[in-house]
């Protein structure tokens, strides 16, 4: 009786099968079912791969292996060794997830799902099943799920955390083409890709929020000031009280705004506009207050990453989120 070679009952998770037995005879009965590949695998070397149907093993359907056998004495022996792995084409779905770190440097939690399938089955062997000794489908997988967690850090790590929550579709569009290449190196094709959920520590949280729903950064920015400030006093408490007190609430005033101009302006009297600080009347084009030294112009420096002014004692940029050294 022939021998029989067939994956048989593979579950719909399975992604690969080894034949138990190496000792292959020449005129077995090779079986592979529809959404199957059956590669030929002998000394960390990818030879034939036979796709659906039923096959009758002669040395004009392994071409390959033939030519190597052909250099061993005693050719064509029988039985001969190789490794017969089975490759599921069918599509597949993967979680990811894990912690990064972005340009700003900001910390970052992502996770989601993935969809992908074998599209090279002798690249696959020879890069993951074979080349690396993972045989079994869950080793695969968790090969699969390391590869693209390891990718995905690197390719977050290039974003800022304001462009990775306020462009979540173009972040992911990007995500999918990039990791499309990576995986054609190793026989697999990426179906479709998703986040499913991006966070961040609660105090980048609020950052973003306040950025992204108010757009009050210079207001976030003094939150970030007087937060430091307080963590300075908290070191000194006796001698620095009495400073704490007067310090902190200018600190976490919101930004000035423009004083609404007047609805019918005495032709005779001189322009003029109110100190937000002391709430008195000095000429419109004062820069400090007369009266309490506030000033209305701030100095300001430019950004190097969007080129746009910010104020002289910002630590973050407003515009691009860009944070100075």
């Amino acid at each position: 009786m022939p021998q029989v070679i067939e994956w048989v009952n593979p579950g719909p998770e399975d992604i690969v099968w080894r034949y138990p037995d190496e000792n292959i005879t020449w005129g077995a009965q090779l079986i592979v079912h529809e959404y199957e590949v059956a590669v030929f695998f002998r000394d960390g070397k990818v030879y034939d791969v036979l796709g659906p149907g039923r096959h009758t093993l002669t040395t004009a359907n392994l071409p390959l292996l033939t030519q190597a056998l052909s250099r061993l004495a005693g050719f064509p022996q029988t039985p001969f060794k190789a490794t017969v792995i089975f490759v599921s084409t069918k599509q597949f779905k993967g979680l990811f997830g894990g912690r990064t770190q972005t340009s700003d440097p900001a910390p970052l939690m992502f996770r989601g799902a993935y969809w992908f399938r074998v599209a090279d089955p002798k690249v696959f062997v020879l890069e993951v099943v074979g080349g690396k000794a993972r045989y079994t489908t869950s080793e695969v997988s968790e090969f699969i799920r390391g590869f693209i967690n390891e990718k995905m850090i690197d390719f977050l790590a290039s974003y800022d955390l304001v462009t990775v929550f306020t462009k979540v579709d173009e972040v992911s569009f990007k995500a999918k083409a990039f990791l499309q290449d990576e995986l054609q190196r190793v026989g697999l094709e990426l179906v479709d890709l998703k986040f499913e959920a991006l966070d961040t520590t609660p105090e980048y949280r609020e950052r973003i929020f306040w950025l992204k729903q108010t757009g009050a950064a210079t207001y976030v920015l003094q939150m970030d000031t007087a937060k430091a400030v307080a963590r300075e006093l908290g070191k000194s408490p006796g001698a620095a009280v009495g400073t704490g007190i007067v310090m902190i609430p200018p600190l976490l005033q919101p930004p000035p705004q423009p004083a609404p101009a007047p609805a019918a302006p005495a032709p005779a009297a001189p322009p003029a506009k109110t100190c937000p600080q002391c709430g008195r009347q000095v000429p419109a084009d004062a820069l400090f207050c007369p009266y309490c030294g506030y000033r209305f112009q701030p100095p300001t420096k430019k950004c190097p990453s969007c080129g746009r002014d910010v104020p002289q004692d910002a630590l973050f940029c407003p515009y691009c989120g860009h944070k100075f050294a």
